[in-house]
């Protein structure tokens, strides 16, 4: 086989690109990364890792003393080297967050963001975890408040809303169950709610109810969506707004019954429950005015039922107008359990035609609880002998097999006498004195037939 010649000025690329080939078929893929641009991290055998934490410790000294020094171009440079060479040295874990606290003074809020993220995500078991996880909380504060901390100083920023809440979803994975969770589940809401997105910062609020119930910002949260539900009702005439406020404020004084905003609370459910009757006498308007005895009832019963006292009095002139000029229409409407309203409880169970009465003194003690004995009244406990079975007169042992004595032969029971009835005819009772006793059957007659 003849062998390729190359001119002069062509030999020396060709022998570039068979030394690169030879290399690449030789040497691990890890080892190419000046060529292939690419360096795959490789975990160090033992051996390895104690000299390489013997070098990670002495730039780490050296850093330490360049930032003390005023040097903190030099200090950072040298932290991210650690970070590059030494990756799985404890040396490392703390040069990169000692580098994240120096681009959180001095860089941008995102970056900042983004080096502290890149050291939880490597170093979850470092000491300074919980550190991070405060220090990411702050750049999003900072970033929601517009504005940017640089040394002592805040200077004014602005940030895209997205972006912020992207950093506490980050900070909510990052540590779901941590004390920083809640807080930033609440700032999310915060943000929807300054940006008028009402939907999103219900669904917000109620993450923070639902995922952390005993902490402070769940009730704070649980106030705020009975607030912005009803300023919506407010400004639209979606009765679902005033029912969501009303279920929210009164779950807000159920589990805080000595909350800070209960006075508050109830302010607004007084306003919730005023417009709610509102509506309900102006249905009951418009029925009266078609004829509709029985509808507008019903709203006027609806009216009473929410207790607004601007509304109370218009309602019930209202229903004594229409029981005046259709009686009828109005009982009709009071059929239903529970629909009048004009009584001082919310449902009459003695005015339904099913209303049965209490129960009976038996049933009443079944359906009570059973009480736990505290005292030794009307309490025996179970002897430990069996007492002697007593005896018939006559009988000397019981007979064998049976738990009683036998009856003996002289023993008769005795008649008890039977006194007369009334519906008896007096031929057919049995006189004092005489025989009593039943006569005699007479046989049954044969019916065989006679032999012949």
């Amino acid at each position: 086989m003849a062998m390729m010649k190359f001119p002069p000025h062509a030999r020396l690329p060709v022998l570039l690109a068979c030394a690169v080939s030879f290399l690449a078929l030789t040497t691990p893929s890890s080892a190419l990364w000046p060529f292939s641009g690419k360096k795959d991290k490789v975990v160090p055998v033992d051996s390895e890792r104690e000299s390489q934490e013997l070098a990670a410790s002495a730039m780490l000294a050296q850093a330490r003393q360049a930032e003390n020094a005023g040097r903190v171009s030099k200090a950072q440079g040298l932290y991210q080297a650690i970070v590059k060479r030494y990756s799985f040295t404890p040396s490392a874990a703390e040069a990169s967050f000692q580098n994240a606290l120096i681009i959180r003074h001095n860089g941008k809020m995102d970056a900042a963001f983004q080096a502290l993220q890149t050291f939880i995500h490597s170093y979850r078991d470092s000491p300074h975890f919980s550190e991070a996880i405060e220090k990411e909380y702050e750049i999003a504060e900072e970033a929601k408040g517009g504005k940017k901390q640089r040394g002592f100083m805040l200077l004014n920023m602005k940030m895209n809303s997205s972006d912020v809440i992207k950093f506490y979803e980050q900070i909510i994975k990052n540590a779901p169950f941590g004390k920083y969770a809640p807080l930033s589940q609440f700032s999310i809401a915060e943000v929807q709610q300054d940006l008028k997105e009402k939907d999103k910062a219900v669904a917000a609020y109620q993450k923070v109810v639902e995922n952390y119930p005993n902490t402070s910002q769940a009730a704070e949260a649980q106030f705020r969506i009975g607030s912005i539900s009803n300023i919506a009702a407010q400004r639209s005439e979606d009765a679902s707004n005033l029912l969501a406020a009303r279920d929210a404020l009164r779950t807000y004084i159920a589990t805080n019954p000595a909350g800070d905003r209960k006075q508050e609370t109830e302010m607004i459910l007084h306003q919730v429950n005023t417009a709610e009757a509102n509506q309900s006498l102006n249905v009951a308007k418009f029925y009266q005015r078609v004829g509709k005895t029985p509808a507008a009832a019903i709203y006027l019963n609806e009216a009473l039922k929410f207790g607004s006292p601007e509304v109370s009095a218009q309602a019930r002139t209202m229903l004594a107008q229409l029981a005046a000029t259709d009686p009828d229409g109005v009982a009709n409407a009071r059929k239903g359990p529970g629909q009048d309203y004009t009584a001082l409880t919310a449902e009459n169970l003695k005015a339904r035609d099913d209303y049965v009465g209490p129960l009976a003194p038996e049933l009443n003690r079944l359906s009570q609880k059973p009480k736990m004995r505290t005292g030794d009244d009307s309490f025996k406990p179970i002897p430990l002998t069996e007492p002697t079975l007593p005896l018939r007169p006559g009988a000397t042992s019981p007979g064998a097999g049976s738990l009683l004595p036998p009856v003996p032969d002289t023993e008769k029971p005795a008649l008890l006498p039977v006194p007369p009835n009334p519906n008896v005819p007096s031929m057919l009772r049995p006189s004092p004195g005489a025989d009593n006793s039943l006569p005699p059957v007479p046989p049954v007659p044969s019916t065989r037939k006679p032999s012949s």
